[in-house]
């Protein structure tokens, strides 16, 4: 199951949301540098997954020393977000992993039949979903600013079932936690376009990274989930 963590980008909203009031102007500059800096993470996170899938073997077998390496640079971003050109390498080290990390996947869809095509599906209806939800999140007169507690506990949940089907291994948990993951990171589309618009983020790398995580953890979910069901076997 691929669930990044997002954690580091989503605690941001609540904990920002009432000591940094912006104006409608700061509002429009942060909103439109923090789609920039998306934009821009897409395009890293792609050469990291292009790099990668002819690596994919050797990937996989440093699963855990590039896992760690990842999450690090996530950690370290938090730390180092308020330091131009700094900030920057690490959030651009970070995605460039994160494609690094799928590259896996990705190889091993490529060798299904027609798998090309299944990677192409997946990322079509995640770009629908991720547009969707966020046009859905500025028109909407409903506020999803106060279900941060209420997705945090599902991601928990989903996590925890998700490392219990490490050991388990049964492909109907394995579906079924990719679905819930699709749902789950729709609605987080929804939230943090929210949170985005307020200006409810620190910076816009917050912002960034949370859109970002969560077109990610979405489209890594379609994957399995066409990959499962394109599968001959």
């Amino acid at each position: 199951m691929g669930l990044y963590n997002r954690d580091y980008a989503r605690g941001n909203a609540s904990a920002y949301s009432n000591s940094y009031a912006k104006s409608d102007a700061q509002i429009v500059s942060f909103v439109k540098e923090t789609y920039k800096l998306f934009a821009a993470s897409m395009m890293a996170g792609a050469v990291g997954a292009y790099v990668g899938v002819p690596l994919a073997g050797t990937i996989a077998s440093y699963f855990w020393p590039l896992f760690a390496l990842e999450i690090g640079l996530l950690i370290g971003l938090h730390f180092v977000k308020h330091k131009p050109g700094i900030n920057l390498a690490v959030m651009f080290g970070f995605v460039f992993m994160t494609g690094l990390m799928l590259a896996p996947l990705l190889a091993k869809t490529l060798g299904l039949s027609g798998g090309a095509a299944i990677i192409g599906n997946a990322f079509a209806m995640t770009s629908f979903i991720f547009g969707a939800m966020s046009f859905y999140a500025i028109k909407t007169t409903k506020d999803f600013s106060g279900y941060g507690k209420p997705l945090m506990i599902a991601l928990l949940v989903i996590v925890g079932f998700s490392i219990v089907n490490i050991f388990m291994g049964s492909p109907l948990l394995s579906v079924i936690l990719s679905g819930a993951i699709v749902v789950l990171f729709s609605i987080l589309v929804t939230y943090d376009t929210q949170n985005i618009i307020k200006g409810a983020y620190e910076t816009p790398i917050d912002g960034a990274i949370a859109l970002y995580l969560d077109f990610l953890n979405i489209f890594t979910s379609l994957l399995q989930l066409f990959g499962i069901f394109g599968n001959d076997e």
